[in-house]
C-alpha cells in the first residue's frame, strides 16, 4: 500500500517488482523535490461531479452513472448560472439539479448523512421558498431523482461532441501489457470506451451501467468494429458480480467503498482489480462526489484479500475533467 510522507507530499509506490519508490504529488522524484516547493495548480478548472451509489436509508437511492465523475458540463459556478443551464428541463428534473448543485458543495462526510434531505429541505427555506414548496421540491427528488441522474447521464454519455477521454484508460492499458487476455468486468462502462479497447486485445468482456442510452451506444460501436461485447443495464447494487467469475476487474472512475466482499470474492485466482480515482487533494476548490474521492492510502485498505502489485498518487491528467489533478491509481491480484 502507498505510505504518505506528509513533509513531502509523497507516497510510497509499489510496482510489479513489488520494490517501493518514491513519487511527488507532482510526479517528480521525491529527491528532487525541495521542502516547501508549491505545485502549480489552475486557479480556475472545469470539473465534474458524480457518486458511486448515493443512499439515504429509508429515503431514496440517487445512482449516478458511476463512470461518469466528469463526463458532462462544467459545473455552474453558481446559482443563477444553474438556473440558466436547467430553464428547460422538466420541474422535476429541475428540483433534482438544483439538489445536486446543492449536494455536490458538501464535505464527503455530509454527503452520505442519512439526513441529507432534511438539510437540504432547511436550505431551501433558508434561501427564501415557502415550506410547501421546499416539501414539493424533496417529493420530486425522492420520485424523481434516480430517473433524473439516468437521463442526465444518458444525455452526457451520448453527446455528439463529448468533453471526456474517449480513449481507454491509460493506466488500465499499462497494467494489462503481457497479462493473458481472459474474462474481464467493467464496472459503469459508460459508452464503452474502456469494454471496447479490452474486446479488441482479445479479452471476453461484460459490461453494466444504468444509462441505457450509454450501454446502446457502446453495443452499436463494438458491432460496427465487429467485437462481441456483453452488456446488461444494471445499477452497481443490482448486478451479480459472481464467484470466481473474472481474470479482471475494472473500477474506473467508479465508488470502490463498499464492493471488497463483491470483487474479492468475483476474481478467480491470479485475477486483478485496476481501479482509478480522484484523490481528496482534487476537491479543494472543486465539488466532486465523495464516492469517487480517495483519501492517501485508502484504495490498498479496501482490499486486504488482495496483494498489491501497483498504487500510485500522482498528479496527472484526469480522464474525467481533462485537467491535471491528483488521482489514485491501484492494481491488485487476487492470490492463487
Amino acid at each position: 500500500m502507498g505510505v504518505a510522507d506528509p513533509q513531502r507530499k509523497c507516497v510510497d509506490i509499489y510496482y510489479p517488482d513489488s520494490q517501493p519508490r518514491k513519487m511527488a504529488v507532482g510526479g517528480v522524484l521525491t529527491d528532487d523535490l525541495l521542502p516547501g516547493s508549491a505545485l502549480p495548480v489552475a486557479d480556475l478548472f472545469e470539473w465534474f461531479y458524480s457518486d458511486g451509489m448515493f443512499h439515504t436509508p429509508g429515503a431514496f437511492a440517487l445512482i449516478v452513472c458511476v463512470t461518469a465523475l466528469a463526463q458532462g458540463p462544467a459545473i455552474p459556478r453558481n446559482a443563477a448560472e444553474l438556473e440558466q443551464r436547467i430553464a428547460s428541463l422538466p420541474p422535476a428534473e429541475q428540483a433534482y439539479e438544483r439538489f445536486r448543485f446543492w449536494h455536490t458543495q458538501l464535505p464527503p462526510t455530509e454527503q452520505q448523512a442519512p439526513d441529507v434531505l432534511d438539510k437540504y429541505r432547511a436550505h431551501l427555506i433558508r434561501s427564501g421558498r415557502t415550506s410547501e414548496d421546499a416539501g414539493q421540491q424533496i417529493s420530486a427528488i425522492r420520485s424523481e431523482g434516480k430517473r433524473a441522474e439516468i437521463q442526465r447521464w444518458n444525455r452526457i454519455l451520448t453527446s455528439p461532441k463529448p468533453r471526456f477521454n474517449t480513449e481507454p484508460n491509460a493506466f488500465l492499458v499499462e497494467m494489462t501489457k503481457g497479462r493473458k487476455a481472459g474474462t474481464a468486468l467493467d464496472v459503469g462502462m459508460g459508452q464503452g470506451r474502456n469494454a471496447i479497447w479490452l474486446a479488441q486485445q482479445g479479452w471476453q468482456v461484460t459490461g453494466f451501467d444504468p444509462a441505457q442510452k450509454a450501454v446502446a451506444l457502446a453495443r452499436s460501436t463494438a458491432e460496427s468494429l465487429g467485437l462481441r461485447l456483453a452488456t446488461e443495464i444494471k445499477a452497481i447494487d443490482e448486478f451479480d458480480f459472481g464467484q470466481d467469475r473474472w481474470d479482471l476487474i475494472l473500477l474506473s472512475y467508479v465508488g470502490a467503498r463498499g464492493l471488497t466482499e463483491r470483487v474479492e470474492r468475483a476474481l478467480r485466482p491470479g485475477g486483478v482489480v485496476i481501479i482509478e480515482g480522484t484523490h481528496r487533494d482534487a476537491t479543494e476548490g472543486r465539488a466532486i462526489g465523495g464516492g469517487v474521492v480517495f483519501d492517501t492510502g485508502e484504495l490498498p485498505k479496501l482490499f486486504p484479500g488482495l496483494r498489491v502489485v501497483r498504487y500510485e498518487e500522482p498528479m496527472a491528467r484526469s480522464d474525467f475533467g481533462l485537467e491535471v489533478v491528483r488521482v489514485v491509481r491501484y492494481c491488485g491480484v487476487k492470490p492463487e
